[in-house]
């Protein structure tokens, strides 16, 4: 099968996007084009953070790729006593890298598979754009693990693409996405090749399939703190 191209060095093939090889040197740069309010929900999380980072503190980042945004928020309470870190990612290249480029001291960098890890008690949860891209069959699971493992009063801040609530709307957000990438540099061969390689590795809920993944766990206070066309940001409180 030949590659299509995705981004500016980034190959793919169809329906077989993945996070290996060579993309954890471009990924951060990649995922800001890619990704509508990527940066302001990163400033976002630093902020909600001050509320749940304590001294003595667990803090997860759930797909954390490259490290560097758990790097920064680290760097953001250095001056708390005894708070762990971990960023946890599957893919193998992304440790690596997040190892060699995001190294700080209260931070680990484990290449596991959330499915079979255990969490520890932790007041912070964060998680970028990684639940969709599980098997279906996991998520609850996987949320039911996250709420479980927080100490109370501790916080899940999570971000998704999100399908619409009707096919009518659904073909308009895509066709806004499409604009606001084609807006940010990337080529219409680009975009549809992006889409082309995503098929049936990207498995996004709707908002409503969110929130009842989140209630089902346990969870009751719930916001969606941002939102952008089909991208939006939840917090979830213990």
């Amino acid at each position: 099968m030949s590659k299509i191209k995705i981004d500016k060095n980034i190959f793919s093939k169809k329906a077989s996007w993945s996070f290996g090889k060579n993309i954890a040197p471009k990924f951060d740069n990649h995922i800001k084009k890619s990704v509508p309010m990527y940066k302001d929900s990163q400033w976002l999380c630093k902020e909600l953070s001050d509320y749940f980072v304590k001294e003595n503190s667990i803090i997860y980042d759930i797909g954390c790729s490259t490290g560097s945004f758990l790097k920064q928020i680290a760097i953001r309470h250095k001056a708390k006593k005894n708070v762990k870190y971990y960023g946890i990612d599957i893919v193998k290249q992304m440790i690596t890298y997040a190892k060699k480029y995001n190294k700080i001291k209260n931070i680990e960098f484990l290449n596991k598979d959330i499915k079979k890890l255990k969490l520890k008690k932790n007041d912070f949860t964060i998680s970028f754009y990684t639940l969709q891209f599980i098997n279906q069959n996991y998520r609850q699971a996987m949320i039911n693990k996250i709420y479980k493992n927080l100490n109370w009063g501790g916080a899940f801040f999570f971000a998704e693409k999100v399908r619409s609530y009707d096919a009518r709307t659904q073909d308009m957000m895509n066709e806004i996405y499409k604009e606001w990438k084609y807006n940010n540099g990337f080529s219409n061969e680009e975009i549809n090749s992006k889409t082309k390689s995503l098929k049936g590795v990207l498995d996004p809920f709707s908002t409503k399939g969110n929130l009842e993944l989140l209630k089902r766990a346990g969870f009751k206070d719930i916001s969606t703190v941002a939102k952008f066309v089909c991208f939006e940001v939840f917090l979830a409180i213990k």
